[in-house]
């Protein structure tokens, strides 16, 4: 517990910054560091280090899979209940893709310390990241009217440091090649991500009330934080998965709405208040829910 607080301290100093005095851009200065230096480094350290026997398909399936189930759901529901395109859409982006970089990698290493990130890394960049920059912006032009940019969708993977950060970890690994004086620097550069992702992630956090939405935050958030990763769970045990491994995907697939997905659905005119009202309620019951699960994963382990 003593490393979840952590988590919860960095994230309370940012909310608690936000409502004082400070420096204009700080949030975006930290988006840069963090989005530039700590998660590609974090990236490649944690990807060279992978057993070579380590899964990678199904950390990435599961990603997918939580946000086609996430999509379907919403769809179903919204014609059920009446919901306009543009609230079907936020829904789909905010229930589909989780915060498995950001908020992810610092729960995840809380919880399992650093041996349970390299599969964390490969959850977040082969499922959440290629998923939203493909599956996510097809959505939001679908909704929103417009039609798919598929050259933009290319420039968004070309354009993400990460994304260069794995497959340079990949290439290393299946070389067998481990550039120490690289590593050892990229380790001690990623360990700047967990206090700055979050804290910055405190900062710009905006909690609202409820308002009329809480049929829809109920349903959204159901699905994200329980119901997608117990079907996760009963997938990957299906096939036999180890289960520490089996643990580390659960979580990814539980951890809250992803903030890159409320704002696709603002930037695309897609109810943008219900989009942020899932984002900060989330993240709040997430950081009840993720140590639930894992509670669940080791008794049953």
């Amino acid at each position: 517990m003593g490393a979840l607080s952590i988590v919860i301290f960095c994230l309370g100093v940012g909310l608690l910054t936000a409502r004082l005095p400070h420096p204009q851009g700080l949030a975006q200065a930290l988006n840069w560091w963090v989005i530039y230096i700590a998660l590609p480094a974090v990236v490649l350290s944690q990807v060279t280090r992978l057993d070579s026997s380590a899964p990678l398909l199904l950390p990435a399936l599961s990603i997918w899979l939580v946000f086609l189930g996430g999509w379907l759901l919403m769809a179903v529901a919204g014609r059920l209940l009446g919901w306009t395109r543009d609230r079907i859409g936020a829904m789909a982006l905010t229930a589909g893709f989780g915060n498995t970089s950001f908020v992810g990698y610092p729960l995840i290493e809380a919880l399992h310390g650093s041996g349970g990130l390299g599969l964390a890394v490969i959850a977040d960049q082969f499922g959440s990241f290629i998923a939203m920059a493909t599956l996510g912006l097809a959505t939001a032009a679908l909704y929103s009217g417009q039609q798919v940019d598929a050259l933009a969708i290319v420039r968004r993977l070309l354009v993400f440091p990460a994304f260069w950060a794995l497959l340079a970890a990949l290439a290393l690994r299946t070389l067998d090649c481990r550039p120490t004086a690289l590593l050892e620097l990229s380790e001690r550069l990623g360990l700047t991500l967990t206090p700055l992702a979050l804290f910055s992630i405190g900062l710009q956090l905006r909690l609202r009330s409820l308002g009329g939405d809480a049929a829809a935050l109920t349903l959204g958030l159901g699905w994200k934080l329980l119901l997608a990763p117990f079907l996760v769970g009963l997938l990957l045990w299906a096939t036999g998965l180890d289960w520490h491994a089996t643990t580390i995907i659960v979580l990814q697939a539980g951890m809250a709405p992803m903030v890159t997905a409320a704002i696709i659905a603002q930037q695309h005119g897609l109810a943008p208040t219900l989009a942020s009202r899932m984002v900060g309620l989330g993240l709040g019951l997430s950081l009840l829910t993720i140590p639930l699960i894992n509670l669940v994963m080791g008794w049953l382990g």
